[in-house]
């Protein structure tokens, strides 16, 4: 990697506040000046894979972006490297990295670059980003791959699932997020258990064919949209639920929605098909 004179357009930032960091708090990892990034931060990619987060005191969310990192260098236990590239102070290292927003987090790798994400996103989703990222430095013979720590809620209900006892599997799910609320991996297991069983023993074609003999029953619909996605058919069974939500009111809307939310939660929160039906079910409410 080479610090070209000029990488396309520079960073506007007109968009920015006041400061909203005390510059006298030291703020977590490794500042990169155009002196270090070659002598430093360069060679320590062969030794581990380095996180570098393109900031700005100016930027609450590239702020806490920091901060976030931080927390899980430590977490992480020096898996891998926390490095900070004020834009402000150091613009020639952020055109460097072709940075056109904040925060922006690009991970190097053995001297090589790899652009992570363009935006804030909740610390249970960096740490799947930092997951990837230390499994494919490993790959490369750059640091350790993670030893993958199963919760024993999970491994109970991942042996629940290969027997097929939804039920002891939908249990211990509930039991993980009882213990801890907020972890996702427990939110899309339990999801995606019960929706084997809501679809346990239907068959897809006589489903959809009941449902469209009688568009006005809302549990029909409910089970077609259960029975579509679970074949794949994630846009049809978004599409069922949208012109079930336009279609009905009071108790029966906020069922059909309640629903939809669950199955959105079955898909990834980047497919542009989940993004698209958001923007839908919102129009159809508001």
């Amino acid at each position: 990697m080479s610090l070209p004179p000029n990488f396309g357009q520079a960073f506007d930032l007109s968009s920015l506040t006041k400061p909203k960091v005390d510059p006298s708090i030291p703020m977590p990892g490794i500042e990169v000046s155009v002196e270090n990034l070659s002598s430093d931060i360069l060679p320590l990619s062969l030794v581990r894979p380095v996180i570098v987060l393109m900031w700005s005191p100016r930027s609450p969310e590239s702020v806490e972006m920091v901060k976030v990192l931080g927390k899980l260098e430590v977490d992480y236990k020096a898996a891998f490297s926390l490095a900070r590239v004020d834009i402000e102070a150091h613009p020639q290292v952020a055109q460097a990295f072709q940075t056109k927003s904040i925060p922006y987090a690009v991970a190097i790798i053995a001297e090589q670059m790899v652009p992570l994400f363009e935006q804030a996103y909740p610390e249970a989703q960096v740490k799947m980003v930092i997951d990837k990222v230390i499994a494919l430095a490993a790959e490369q013979g750059v640091g350790e791959a993670p030893v993958e720590q199963m919760e024993a809620e999970e491994i109970e209900a991942m042996e629940a699932l290969e027997s097929g006892n939804y039920i002891a599997a939908e249990a211990a799910y509930k039991k993980w997020l009882a213990r801890k609320p907020a972890e996702n991996l427990a939110k899309l297991g339990l999801a995606q258990t019960q929706l084997l069983m809501r679809t346990e023993g239907l068959e897809l074609n006589a489903v959809i064919d009941e449902s469209t003999k009688n568009p006005t029953d809302i549990d029909l619909q409910l089970k077609a949209a259960d029975v579509e996605i679970v074949n794949g058919g994630v846009e049809a069974a978004f599409t069922r639920l949208l012109h079930a939500v336009r279609a009905t009111s009071g108790d029966d809307r906020a069922k059909v929605k309640d629903h939809l939310l669950n199955l959105f939660a079955l898909v990834d929160q980047g497919d542009p098909r989940l993004v698209a039906a958001r923007k839908e079910l919102a129009s159809a409410l508001f």
